[in-house]
């Protein structure tokens, strides 16, 4: 979508929107439209609309209002991204190519301002390359929004949230597309497509560089594949000196559950168990073209977990880049054996101040959180509290859950360092435990399992069905926040 700026009205302009906060209607508003309104018990509530036609310049053109809540709540920003949302939501496929929004009798800040718009080109994101029978009036057909009487500092305040609305399209392109498209060696050729120019730098591991390192525990998911693995690397240095904050993300690009095959019904949905990687890479995004203030490195490990001669099996062992050797008693919990290694490798490779990995880890957290909130587990109470404040910012929010040495006994081995699954309960928090045993020298550390808040199956809050994109506002959110000064 994209946004433009004017100081008037263009003419002949066919779809005309306002936001309003709960109980204000503009002065343009019509009688016919008010009387409308009052009927439809619009009140201006938060993501509510209700159009009409009214006369302008001589033509007839549609109004639309968007209710933005109460102008003063504690959630004003996501209320107006609301409204951006709900305009977008109703008109995508209206066959209006353009949307008016007219601010010129608005109050609101730049920042507030931004925030609508980003509502607005984040409802309106919907991957539909490979639907050739669309009919018309399915269509998208909004392409461009033009911002009328906005406030002064818009342009630069729109600058920064399309960068943030750039990086998390990039992850619900990533998550959404098949995978027969995103594998390990394509993942990256599209990042690096993406990076190209940017001034970010990309590091790439091959596999036999990754058995150099003796990254058995990552080698062992792909290795029943065709498609050979990879890890990578994203660094921007936009800081001083200082350590970098990592962000690691586990790329499954399909699971099959391996030789602990999966059910049939359902395995579709794998194709987005490469999550974590996604919203790393839209989160790298992000912070790159925004040029954030500060040194980030983001790490992806990348493999495909398929079931063939070659696949490891249940009771295998394997001896990670850390030197602890892991038995593998179930292959469908993989994800913790990929990023063991890359968590490992971001350690020594970077020498992070503090590392945040992403992962669609268990379904056990969507039994405890749905899909509202992802879990957060972490060794550092402060670096928990920060991920807490940013998630709560943005919208991608995350909810602290237990780990300790109570539990991370269910995971020692009789014949190896550890076993890469506990017993029937707390099965996301044995997988917590388990990635710890990776973070060297008491690192400030934080797993944040988004199992159940990568996809969704019906729309969402600036999202349709599929790919929410999060993270990726959790990770700008937190370097803002924590990383620049």
């Amino acid at each position: 979508m994209h946004i433009q700026f004017n100081q008037s009205r263009p003419q002949g302009a066919r779809l005309i929107a306002h936001v309003v906060d709960k109980g204000k209607l503009p002065s343009a508003t019509n009688a016919a439209m008010r009387a409308g309104a009052e009927a439809a018990r619009f009140r201006g509530n938060t993501g509510q609309t209700f159009d009409g036609f009214v006369e302008d310049g001589g033509e007839v053109a549609r109004l639309a209002l968007a209710g933005a809540g109460e102008k003063n709540s504690d959630a004003r920003l996501a209320n107006l991204e609301n409204a951006g949302a709900a305009l977008t939501a109703k008109y995508q496929s209206s066959g209006d190519k353009e949307l008016v929004l007219d601010l010129s009798e608005s109050d609101l800040s730049a920042d507030e301002a931004a925030h609508v718009l980003l509502g607005l080109r984040l409802r309106n994101w919907r991957y539909d390359i490979y639907r050739t029978k669309l009919k018309d009036d399915q269509k998208i057909t909004l392409e461009s929004v033009t911002v009328v009487g906005g406030p002064d500092g818009i342009e630069d305040a729109w600058a920064e949230a399309s960068a943030l609305a750039e990086g998390v399209e990039f992850t619900r392109e990533l998550v959404t597309e098949p995978a027969n498209i995103i594998y390990p060696e394509s993942f990256v050729a599209r990042c690096q497509e993406r990076f190209e120019g940017t001034g970010a730098e990309l590091v790439v591991l091959d596999e036999a560089q990754m058995e150099e390192l003796g990254m058995g525990s990552l080698l062992g998911v792909g290795q029943g594949s065709s498609r050979d693995s990879r890890i990578l690397a994203i660094r921007w240095n936009g800081g001083g000196s200082e350590a970098p904050t990592a962000f690691v993300g586990k790329g499954v690009t399909f699971d099959t559950g391996g030789i602990s095959i999966k059910p049939g019904p359902g395995m579709e949905d794998m194709k987005w168990d490469m999550g974590g990687a996604g919203a790393v890479a839209g989160g790298m995004l992000s912070l790159v073209k925004r040029k954030a203030k500060a040194n980030v490195v983001g790490v992806m490990g990348l493999v495909e977990n398929m079931p063939d001669g070659n696949a490891q099996r249940p009771g295998d062992v394997v001896t990670s880049m850390s030197g602890q050797t892991i038995e593998i008693l179930n292959t469908d919990a993989e994800g913790r054996l990929v990023l063991a290694d890359a968590l490992h490798w971001t350690q020594k490779e970077f020498k992070p101040a503090r590392i945040v990995d992403f992962a669609t880890l268990t379904g056990a957290i969507i039994i405890s959180l749905g899909n509202e909130y992802a879990g957060l587990f972490s060794n550092d109470d402060t670096l928990s509290k920060e991920l807490a404040d940013a998630g709560e910012a943005v919208g991608d929010k995350v909810w602290r859950m237990p780990i300790g040495k109570a539990y991370d006994k269910l995971i020692d081995s009789p014949i190896a360092d550890m076993k890469n699954i506990g017993g029937k309960g707390a099965g996301s928090i044995t997988a917590a435990q388990f990635l710890q045993r990776f973070i060297l020298d008491d690192t400030p550390w934080a797993h944040i399992d988004i199992a159940g808040t990568a996809w969704s199956e019906k729309p969402g809050r600036t999202w349709g069905k599929g790919a929410t994109g999060f993270g990726v506002r959790l990770i700008d959110r937190l370097v803002a926040d924590t990383a620049e000064g």
